[in-house]
């Protein structure tokens, strides 16, 4: 019998699976509740299954979610970094962040990514392959199981681009907030692209109502191309004609992501175009001090410059906020820890 992906499978589909191989359908909820509720990792948990169904679904539906391999906790705040292995020896890695709404995980959706933006570690070795459906939520799962706490916000910004896996995007997001499985509300499910817009447009035919974050980094196209290459598929008016027609469906206030990089995109010119740019927006600018990375040269500003960016935007009527740097004593930027742990030769 073909191997089948029991993790990514909705209720639906289990349930005429298990239907298919003459067991009882009611099974099928016993499961879907021990995989998607109680973060069972084996069939050996499910103890109100008979044993010798557990012994048939271990090799008929292997359960393929992520296996953890290390763990980086900040002495700071109490973030933690999870380095994650899948069943193909593939990693991947996702953070938990403690905030006093609710804890937070960032999750890949990818392993590696082939955007390319020049100040992102991720980029760096292009990308391995797409995460399925359950490779995304079990990184929740397992992170839940080893803090033993509740996780209340998902965030889809870790590795990779979440739009260039769209059809797995949308299957976890239906998944993650079905009433059956985790029942997380999709308002507090955040989706962050670099600016597909084919993705962003097919969007707001889905009726989500997830939070949508655009990377943006930069106020015109010729900045822009220089640091994130995908801005050379799409223009900013491409993307923002996207996110006004996206807009006009979901009407949740939408995200501008903007990593600040001294002399390159952080002058009172810059941020006077950004203004501009936004104007007429129901948004956010979250500004975010660019993390160190080793093989580039980009450095962040002082904080001063930070903060007369910041005041800047706000004289032009622009809600703006500064993220705050969780983690940084653990390889704050995204992709540090696998890229890491590769280098050292234990992969």
């Amino acid at each position: 019998m073909k191997d089948r992906d029991i993790l990514s499978m909705n209720l639906t589909e289990l349930q005429e699976e298990i239907d298919r191989i003459g067991e009882k359908k009611y099974r099928a909820g016993q499961i879907y509740e021990w995989l998607h509720v109680k973060n069972a990792v084996s069939y050996q948990e499910m103890t109100n299954l008979p044993v010798s169904f557990r012994s048939f679904m271990e090799g008929a539906f292997p359960i393929r979610g992520c296996e953890q391999e290390t763990m980086q906790e900040s002495c700071l705040d109490g973030t933690r970094k999870y380095l994650f292995r899948l069943y193909d020896g593939v990693y991947i890695e996702s953070v938990f962040m403690r905030y006093h709404h609710g804890n937070t995980v960032c999750i890949s959706s990818q392993a590696g990514c082939r955007m390319g933006c020049a100040f992102c570690a991720s980029a760096i070795g292009g990308l391995l392959r797409n995460l399925s459906a359950g490779e995304m939520l079990s990184q929740v799962y397992r992170i839940e199981k080893d803090t033993g706490l509740c996780v209340s916000n998902v965030v889809v910004m870790g590795t990779g681009e979440p739009l260039d896996n769209y059809d797995n995007l949308l299957r976890f997001i239906r998944m993650l907030t079905d009433k059956d499985g985790h029942h997380i509300s999709a308002r507090h499910v955040t989706v962050s692209t670099c600016g597909i817009v084919p993705g962003i447009r097919r969007l707001k035919e889905e009726d989500l109502e997830i939070n949508l974050a655009l990377s943006l980094h930069a106020p015109n196209d010729e900045i822009r191309k220089t640091i994130m290459p995908a801005a050379r598929m799409y223009s900013l008016e491409e993307v923002f004609s996207a996110l006004r027609f996206y807009y006009e469906k979901n009407r949740r206030r939408l995200t501008f992501e903007y990593s600040l990089i001294s002399g390159k995109n952080d002058s009172p010119e810059c941020a006077a175009e950004l203004a501009e740019r936004l104007r007429g927006f129901n948004c956010l600018v979250n500004l975010i001090p660019v993390n160190p990375v080793r093989e580039r040269s980009f450095k962040a500003p002082d904080t001063f410059f930070v903060q007369e960016f910041k005041k800047l935007l706000e004289k032009n009527g622009i809600h703006v906020t500064i993220r705050r740097e969780m983690g940084r004593d653990i390889d704050g930027a995204c992709g540090q820890l696998r890229k890491r742990y590769l280098e050292d030769g234990k992969i």
